[in-house]
């Protein structure tokens, strides 16, 4: 129980109140002290009045008279010129006065603090107004042992009660959290483990029900974040569904195109020269789309296969995917071109980096053919100390705002009305295994510009 929430609560709670209560209990006793001396001064003014009703009275009177009062010497000035004594023998020197006319609360407190750790007795002197304005002042002489002892008595009432207070107060306030804050939390933390043994099942996301504002905070941020997880969950179960579909539908595909590669030899044979022009990049076309099809399980298990890293001329990769796009333009007015220097040699995987720009420069394609007017898209290269820069940028017209929020995310940056946002995805993906990153520069009215960083890394 001192461990939980509501325990360590208790025991704070009950020392809070008794530091409380200590700070109370100060000039509780200091006030007691001045109303103890006050009240003593009132009986030596009562006994005084004995004398001043006959100015002789018998030493047995006088005696009990003190005694009453509860002092050794009553001092009565009623005017300058005369004063009215009653008196015993003094067991002890008086070692210190005490003027109550005029004491400020601090002189009262620390006059109670030394009365209190003072164990031996003493003899003081106590000054104060006489009621009624019966006269100039009244002193009275007496012993600190009687009122050391009322004062201790009287603390430890204060103390004691302070402890029942404090338990009680306490006791309460363990009730009121248990049930405004612990019994709320326990329901979430059980919310939580529920949710935890099935996150795929949305009838178990939390419903926000607290009425205590951070509670309610806490609610609604464990609903979204549940909310989004399960989301996440589902969409990561049809992706595995999704790779197992591609990989079964790979498998056939990959048949089909090898036939194909097939009746591309005997097209290679033909005399006609638009078909020898044409054979070789349909060759190429196909042995990417065998090659693409051999690695989609590898996809279906959310990784590319590792880039077989070589030296290679990046023109020629460029003018295959620029050639390839050309084909695809028919008559629209776009115009496609590569500023590629032709003895830059870069490392890489060639066909990996084939896609990447192919996927670029096919994004860029569309969304101009999309935009209906005419347009321009370029392939640069250059060379910087310890990177190759590959830039793609075209003048369509931009990409949307909710495109750029989810740009590189599967399903999700998708541009095209029925796309599947995969394309983006699948780029970022082979450049990051190059040791590379995709970035896009800008994207506005004017154009967009995806840059793609590749180390060079060492070169021997």
């Amino acid at each position: 129980m001192l461990n939980s929430l509501s325990g360590r609560f208790l025991i704070l709670t009950t020392i809070f109140v008794m530091l409380a209560e200590i700070m109370i209990f100060v000039p509780s006793v200091a006030r007691f002290r001045e109303d103890y001396l006050l009240a003593r001064l009132e009986r030596a003014q009562i006994a005084s009045l004995a004398l001043l009703a006959n100015d002789m009275i018998d030493r047995d009177l006088e005696e009990e008279l003190l005694l009453n009062a509860g002092v050794f010497n009553i001092v009565l000035r009623r005017d300058e010129a005369r004063q009215l004594v009653l008196s015993s023998p003094v067991p002890m020197p008086v070692s210190e006065t005490f003027d109550l006319r005029d004491n400020a609360a601090p002189e009262l407190v620390r006059d109670a603090l030394m009365t209190l750790v003072t164990p031996t007795p003493q003899m003081i002197r106590v000054i104060g107004s006489p009621l009624r304005d019966a006269g100039l002042l009244i002193e009275i002489t007496m012993e600190t042992d009687e009122l050391r002892r009322a004062m201790i008595d009287y603390g430890l009432r204060i103390l004691l009660l302070s402890a029942v207070i404090s338990v009680i107060t306490a006791c309460m306030l363990f009730l009121a959290v248990r049930v405004i804050l612990v019994k709320p939390i326990k329901n979430v933390v059980g919310h939580m483990q529920r949710y935890a043994e099935s996150p795929e099942d949305a009838r178990r996301i939390i419903q926000p029900t607290a009425r205590v504002t951070e509670l309610r905070e806490a609610e609604d941020a464990l609903h979204a974040l549940e909310t989004q997880l399960t989301q996440a969950l589902r969409q990561k179960e049809r992706l595995a569904q999704l790779g197992g579909a591609v990989a079964r539908i790979s498998h056939d595909l990959r048949n089909i195109l090898t036939s194909a590669q097939l009746f591309t030899d005997r097209i290679e044979m033909s005399e006609d020269p638009t078909v020898q022009r044409l054979a070789p990049k349909l060759v190429n076309s196909i042995a990417r789309a065998v090659s693409l099809c051999e690695t989609t399980l590898a996809f279906g298990k959310a990784e590319e296969p590792a880039p077989m890293m070589t030296l290679f001329r990046l023109a020629e990769v460029v003018d295959d995917v620029l050639d390839s796009e050309r084909l695809a333009i028919d008559d629209f007015d776009l115009s496609l071109a590569g500023d590629i220097p032709a003895t830059l040699m870069i490392r890489g995987d060639p066909e990996q980096l084939y896609r990447v720009i192919s996927n670029l420069v096919r994004n860029a394609r569309q969304a101009i053919v999309g935009s209906g007017l005419a347009g321009e898209i370029g392939v640069a290269a250059r060379v910087e100390p310890t990177a190759w820069i590959i830039e793609v940028t075209d003048t369509g017209p931009g990409l949307p705002a909710k495109a750029r929020e989810h740009l590189f995310q599967p399903f999700q940056g998708g541009v095209r009305k029925g796309g599947s946002g995969l394309g983006l995805a699948i780029v970022a993906e082979l450049v990051r295994g190059h040791g590379g990153r995709l970035e896009l520069k800008s994207s506005d009215k004017t154009g967009t510009c995806f840059s793609i960083w590749l180390p060079m890394g060492d070169l021997g």
